[in-house]
């Protein structure tokens, strides 16, 4: 049988037809920009401390002084989560007493926040967190929820490849769109914390799976040209651009409820797009629908101003689709051999950091010095670059070597920051921005490298496996973040530090580039040591065949 893109070529490479699925199903991918990270503001903290009734009868010093110093950063701030004893305090200004002249407050009885808190609304009008008060002994919740999120993404991953072979891209895309927005709205009104995180775990499950079916959708009907270009440059920079927007979303929304819903609004706008966008033909082929493909051809050749031919598929060259089986693979074949095995553990890693260190950067916005919602903004931006650099570099340099580059570029400078000076907080996030560069453009090479790394016969097992642990390192990624509360530098020291142990593992990977990709497991790369391992061992049994007469006698046959 001929191959589809040879049946096909008649369509050409790049006309209108390829352009409109380019950039509609691009587009698709826009709302989970925004979905994913929109918890850097529907979850952000602002600045609080315990609340003092305006009931307690206190003078005015009093009141200034109910809450307790800490020392932090290098200065004197109030504390978070304990106030001093107001039955105390309420009897001392009943007295005429005054704190710290008459009264050593080193020496007050301290209590919780019996009466709840009170938030600084500079930065938000509300929160989830203000809302159900997720601080203190509760502040784990928040970083649980994006946690929750990314379980969500990763049961998604599972089960998103399956439905869309059993019931068609395009339904599934749209099908799991659906899903994405309509938990999000419903999230909208979610009556406690246990609710909200509930409907996100469903919003995370959707957000992957329409993003798994919009990216083998376009693989499927694009040509071969242009594949690559929408697999890294178009899926990426437009998740890109939704990253982009969702600060200015938050910037004018200050209420979570309303910035929830406002998020929605894209969601539901992509769904005209179901009257634009085709299914699969390849899929359709395969499920014995001819006559649907044809359809599609013919309407897409149409489009693009050309006449198709008569007969685009011949019955008889496809009849024989699923005559010949293909050999059975498992998981296991991942550990099969030493080289492969190794390669296994070694992607699990690479994965892993990579996404720890991209997921921490973004939720570590509201961390960062200066405006959240500029930071967040610029956060976005340096992805897009970074996108291109990484299309760049796998077009013209070798994998390990440029991926190795990059997370030693995003790994140092997050090492640096702890010794720049608190005051030159500028430099601080420029450091941010630019290690953000260097993790995102590993995160984009990291794809197509372990595509080209793992043999045919599993290279779906193998990047999937890969991806499940890149799925782990985004749901341990809030938590990073959450130990810049015990330490400001800690998730930075962490991170960097994880980041470039993983640049040096990287250098012992196999380069694939300008090599075929490997059919069989026999076919694989070697890892380096591997290969000296082998040779050592095949020098052992050729001295050992030397030295027995019944080995030599042997290899005379």
């Amino acid at each position: 049988m001929r191959d589809y893109d040879e049946v096909t070529a008649f369509l050409g490479e790049w006309g209108p037809f390829q352009r409109l699925i380019f950039f509609l199903l691009s587009a698709s991918i826009i709302p989970n920009g925004f979905n994913g990270m929109s918890i850097v503001f529907l979850a952000g903290t602002p600045e609080h401390r315990c609340l003092v009734p305006h009931t307690v009868n206190l003078s005015s010093a009093w009141r200034n002084h109910s809450i307790p110093l800490e020392t932090k950063d290098g200065r004197q701030v109030p504390q978070k989560c304990r106030r001093y004893r107001l039955a105390t305090i309420a009897n001392f200004s009943e007295l005429g007493l005054e704190p710290g002249r008459d009264v050593d407050l080193e020496q007050l009885e301290q209590e919780s926040c019996l009466d709840g808190w009170e938030y600084d609304k500079d930065v938000f009008l509300s929160t989830i967190v203000t809302e159900w008060d997720l601080v203190c002994k509760d502040d784990w919740k928040a970083p649980l929820t994006t946690s929750l999120f990314f379980v969500g993404v990763l049961m998604g991953s599972f089960i998103s490849g399956q439905l869309s072979d059993r019931f068609g891209r395009k339904n599934v895309l749209f099908l799991t769109m659906g899903m994405q927005t309509g938990f999000s709205f419903l999230q909208v009104f979610s009556v406690n914390f246990e609710m909200f995180t509930v409907l996100f775990v469903l919003v995370g499950m959707g957000q992957i799976s329409n993003y798994v079916a919009a990216f083998v959708l376009g693989t499927e009907i694009l040509s071969k040209s242009i594949r690559i270009i929408f697999a890294t440059l178009g899926v990426c920079i437009f998740y890109a651009f939704g990253f982009m927007v969702l600060p200015l979303f938050a910037y004018f929304i200050r209420d979570w409820r309303m910035l929830l819903l406002a998020l929605t609004v894209p969601g539901v706008l992509c769904g005209a797009l179901w009257w634009f966008i085709p299914e699969s033909p390849r899929w359709l082929i395969s499920q014995g629908r001819i006559k649907e493909a044809e359809v599609i051809i013919r309407k897409a050749a149409k489009i693009n101003g050309i006449v198709a031919p008569s007969t685009i598929f011949d019955p008889s060259e496809l009849q024989d689709l699923n005559s010949t089986k293909p050999q059975l693979h498992h998981i296991y074949d991942l550990i099969r051999t030493r080289n492969i095995r190794v390669i296994t553990i070694m992607s699990i890693i690479l994965w892993l950091t990579i996404s720890v260190g991209y997921f921490g950067l973004s939720l570590d916005t509201p961390n960062l010095h200066g405006d959240i919602y500029v930071n967040c903004f610029l956060l976005a931006a340096v992805e897009v670059p970074a996108y291109v650099l990484a299309w760049l570099l796998l077009q013209y340099l070798p994998r390990r070597y440029s991926i190795s580059a990059a997370l030693f570029l995003g790994g140092s400078v997050l090492l640096f920051m702890q010794l720049v000076p608190s005051e030159l907080f500028y430099l601080s996030t420029t450091l941010v921005m630019v290690g953000k560069f260097g993790i995102t453009s590993a995160y984009s090479m990291v794809y197509v490298y372990t595509a080209e790394l793992y043999p045919t016969v599993v290279r779906n097992m193998g990047v999937g496996v890969s991806s499940t642990a890149s799925r782990l390192g985004s749901i341990l990624s809030p938590y990073f973040v959450y130990l810049g509360a015990y330490d400001r530098f800690l998730p930075y020291i962490l991170m960097g530090s994880l980041t470039i142990l993983t640049a040096i593992l990287t250098l012992f990977f196999p380069e694939s580039f300008g090599v075929p990709l490997p059919d069989t497991i026999d076919q694989m790369l070697r890892v380096k040591g591997i290969k000296q391992w082998q040779i050592q061992s095949q020098t052992r049994m050729q001295k050992d065949g030397e030295e027995s007469p019944t080995v030599l006698k042997s290899t005379a046959f």
